[in-house]
C-alpha cells in the first residue's frame, strides 16, 4: 500500500491539478458514475466534529472512504485534519492511505475556482478574503487561478493573523497589491469576488458594503448554526450554486436559516449545483458559490494525487 504525506503530495500536486481533477469529476457525476452517501457528521462538543466521507467512481473504477478532524481550537496541530483510504475495484484491494488535510484545502479552493470562473465578471480585479484561517490560502489560488486579480483585501478578527497571512502569500510569488483591512466593511467595498472561509454563527459582512456586481464564495460555515453570508445578500442574489444541495439543506446554516426566513428557497429557480454550472450564463448582480463539502471533489483529488504517483 502506497503511503503519502501532505508534505509528499504538495511537491507533486497543484491547484492547476485540483481544478483539472475536479472539472472531470463533475462529468462523471453528470454521466451517473458516481455513487455517494451523505456524509456523516459527528459533533464532539461546542466546537469540535468529525466528518466521514465515502464514494465510488465507476468510471474511475476507485472508491474512497474519507475521515477528517475539525478541531478549530488547536493551537499546536492543524485545525483540520484528514486521511482517505482509496480502494480499486478489480479486485477490491486498498492501494493507498493519504493524509488529506491539503488535499481538502485544495479541493475546496479548485471548486470556488470553477464557481468564479463562470460566475464573476470577467474583468475581476479585486479579491476580498475574510477569513486567513486553515481553508483560505488554496481558495485565494484558486481565484488567482482563474482571474487576473490585481488587489486582494484582507480581514481577520486577529489583525495579527492576517498580516501573517499576507506574508506567506508574497512568499508564494503573488504579485497583486495586498491590503490588511480593519473591517470586513472596508475589505469587500471595492471587490469584485469575496472568499468567506470562517466559522463564524453571525453574518460576516453586511449587504449594503457590497459592490451591485459580485461574487461570493462561502466555504467556512459548515454545520446548521453557522453563518457567513448575509441573509440579504441571499434573497438579492440572481444566481446561486451549491457543490451539492442536498448536504446543503442540512449542513449550510445561513441559508437554512434564509429558507426559514422565507427569503430564500433550496428548490428556486435560481438555485443550482455544481455540476450543472456549464448550463448556465453568467448573470449579472450577486452570485453566490456555497461548499458544505461532498465526497466526489475528494475522490477527484485523491485518485488524481494516486495516478500521479502511480506514472
Amino acid at each position: 500500500m502506497l503511503f503519502l504525506t501532505d508534505e509528499e503530495i504538495q511537491q507533486k500536486y497543484s491547484i492547476q491539478d485540483a481544478v483539472h481533477d475536479v472539472r472531470q469529476v463533475l462529468i462523471d457525476l453528470n454521466n451517473n458514475k458516481i455513487k455517494t452517501k451523505e456524509r456523516t457528521v459527528i459533533t464532539l462538543n461546542d466546537s469540535n466534529s468529525m466528518l466521514y466521507m465515502p464514494c465510488v467512481n465507476i468510471e474511475s473504477n476507485y472508491s474512497i472512504i474519507k475521515t477528517i478532524s475539525i478541531f478549530p481550537n488547536n493551537k499546536e496541530k492543524p485545525v483540520s485534519q484528514g486521511v482517505t483510504l482509496i480502494t480499486e475495484l478489480e479486485t477490491g484491494q486498498h492501494v493507498a492511505n493519504l493524509e488529506s488535510s491539503y488535499l481538502t484545502r485544495l479541493r475546496t479552493g479548485a471548486m470556488s475556482a470553477i464557481a468564479t470562473d463562470k460566475l464573476s465578471n470577467k474583468n475581476a480585479h479585486t479579491l476580498a478574503v475574510i477569513g486567513t484561517g486553515g481553508m483560505a490560502f488554496e481558495q485565494a489560488l484558486g481565484i488567482l487561478e482563474v482571474r487576473d486579480i490585481k488587489t486582494i483585501n484582507l480581514y481577520n478578527r486577529t489583525l495579527e493573523k492576517a498580516e501573517i497571512f499576507k506574508r506567506k502569500l508574497l512568499n508564494f510569488g503573488v504579485s497583486a497589491k495586498i491590503n490588511v483591512c480593519t473591517s470586513s466593511g472596508e475589505s469587500v467595498q471595492s471587490a469584485d469576488i469575496v472568499n468567506c472561509a470562517t466559522k463564524s454563527d453571525a453574518n460576516v459582512f453586511n449587504h449594503k458594503d457590497l459592490k451591485e456586481e459580485v461574487h461570493i464564495n462561502g466555504v467556512g460555515s459548515y454545520l446548521p448554526d453557522m453563518r457567513e453570508i448575509d441573509i440579504e445578500t441571499i434573497n438579492k442574489a440572481n444566481t446561486i450554486v451549491f457543490d451539492d444541495i442536498e448536504g446543503a439543506m442540512e449542513e449550510a446554516g445561513e441559508f437554512i436559516q434564509a429558507a426559514k426566513l422565507k427569503k430564500f428557497k433550496f428548490d428556486g429557480d435560481n438555485v443550482i449545483s455544481l455540476n450543472d454550472i456549464h448550463s448556465t450564463d453568467k448573470s449579472n448582480g450577486i452570485t453566490i458559490f456555497k461548499s458544505v463539502g461532498a465526497a466526489y471533489y475528494d475522490l477527484a483529488v485523491t485518485v488524481g494525487v494516486y495516478n500521479k504517483f502511480r506514472k
